[in-house]
This record gives structure tokens, sequence and C-alpha cells, in this order.
């Protein structure tokens, strides 16, 4: 029986004529199907929130917390930089919804798992600082998905990651080394106080991060589990692992 819900916060999309809250399926369908919890569709209204009032209200509800990747990028005035058409595009709201959704989730001891631009967003909603067009700077791998019109291929596992031993990802991977779908046009520049690198590629990009001290299971990747969580064991055993953190925090709330 699935016993705990996930939040999943929702980016903004303009539609015919319309302002549509939104998920990506796959982030949806790997919460319900490899972590086995039910996943709950947080609207990205931020912005209307008057604080952490509304926030409690969502968080006292849930058993988990997942930030989901998206086309969009944290605006870079939350992080000291001046936002430019070439970085974008950008949405402020969900900005407005995740930024203190992972601030007061990571306080409150709530399982997190955040994923390609959450992993961003954890950083800077902790103080970090996000590299833009990391491929551009030598020595950097190209990090970003390949242009074609298969999605399998688009989402490929073809980099490898390298484990820190003593982390919470190798306890969760229990291998030194992984293969990861990672694709991304930005990362992680100046880590955020409060958190441990856990993985990088081979060019020291980093790809995985944990939060110091969190009361409950809090981690970033910046790769895609949700795409192959079914079927790649690096990816079932991270969206498990964060599944079995929420059903357990579930269990001890509900007494």
């Amino acid at each position: 029986m699935r016993s705990a819900i996930v939040a999943i916060p929702a980016d903004t999309r303009e539609m015919d004529g319309y302002v549509w809250h939104a998920s990506p399926s796959q982030y949806a369908s790997a919460a319900f199907k490899a972590a086995d919890v039910i996943p709950l569709i947080v609207p990205a209204l931020g912005r209307d929130l008057s604080g952490y009032t509304e926030i409690d209200e969502i968080l006292d509800r849930v058993d988990g917390v997942m930030i989901s990747g998206a086309r969009s990028n944290v605006g870079p005035e939350l992080y000291g930089q001046e936002p430019t058409p070439e970085n974008g595009p950008y949405d402020a709201d969900r900005d407005a919804t995740s930024l203190p959704l992972i601030r007061r989730t990571i306080e409150k001891g709530i399982p997190l798992l955040a994923i390609c631009r959450g992993i961003q967003e954890l950083n800077v909603a902790l103080g970090g600082t996000l590299a833009t067009e990391i491929q551009e700077t030598p020595g950097n791998l190209d990090h970003r998905r390949p242009e074609h019109d298969d999605p399998d291929i688009r989402f490929g596992i073809r980099q490898e990651i390298a484990v820190e031993r003593e982390s919470c990802l190798f306890d969760i991977l229990q291998e030194e080394t992984a293969q990861v779908n990672s694709l991304h046009r930005q990362a992680i520049g100046q880590i955020a106080p409060g958190l441990t690198i856990e993985a990088r590629t081979e060019d020291g990009v980093i790809e995985a991060v944990s939060v110091d001290g969190a009361k409950a299971f809090a981690l970033g990747v910046q790769w895609h589990p949700e795409y192959w969580a079914q079927s790649d064991h690096a990816s079932y055993r991270l969206l498990k692992a964060f599944g079995d953190a929420a059903r357990e925090y579930a269990w001890k709330k509900r007494g």
C-alpha cells in the first residue's frame, strides 16, 4: 500500500491564453512506480504566498518533497548575477515556490530529493551560486543533451560519475562509480554552506550533493533518475531510497 504522499512543485506554462501549472509526467510516474509513493503536484503560487504559513500547510500534509527538473533555469538575480536571454527561459513563480519550500522542508526534517533543476535550486536556496554554459569552460565535457527526436536517445545513460566513498549516495548505490543520464548546460558553481559534494563527473562537475546534518533523507542529483526509474539499477535504487524515507517519515508522523 502506498502510504506516503510526496509533493512535486509545478512549473508554469503559457498555453492557449492560459497560465498552466504543470510537471513532466516522468516525475510523477517515477514517484508512483519506483518510489512507491503518491505524487501531489503543488501549484507554483510562491509569489502569492505570504510566507511560511501556507508552505507549512502544504508540508503538514505530505511525507516528502521531490523537486523536479524543468526547461527553465533558476533566476540569476537569486544568486547575485544578471539574467540574460541566452541563459533563459526563466520561471519566477517556480523559483518563488521551490526555494522557500526547499528551505522549510530541510528545517522540518522532511525527506527531500532534488533532481536536475532541483539540485540547482537546492544550492541557490542555501546560499550557493550556479555556473552557466559550462560546456564553454576549458576542460569541461559537453553535458548538454544530444539533439534527437527520440527521447530515449536524448535521455540516454552516457556519463560516468565518481561517488564519494563516505557518502549517503554510496550507501544507496553501493558503488564508487555509476553510469547516469546527466544533460544540462549549467551546474553548481560555488557550493552552498551546509551542502556536501557526493559525486562528480571526470571533468569535476558536481553531480550530487547532500545536506549536512539533515534530519531525514536530503539529496540532490544533477542527472535524471526519473527517466529510467524502472529499468536502470542506480536510478531505481535512488528513488526507492527516497520512497523508503518518505514512508518512514509517514509512519512516525502518524504514530
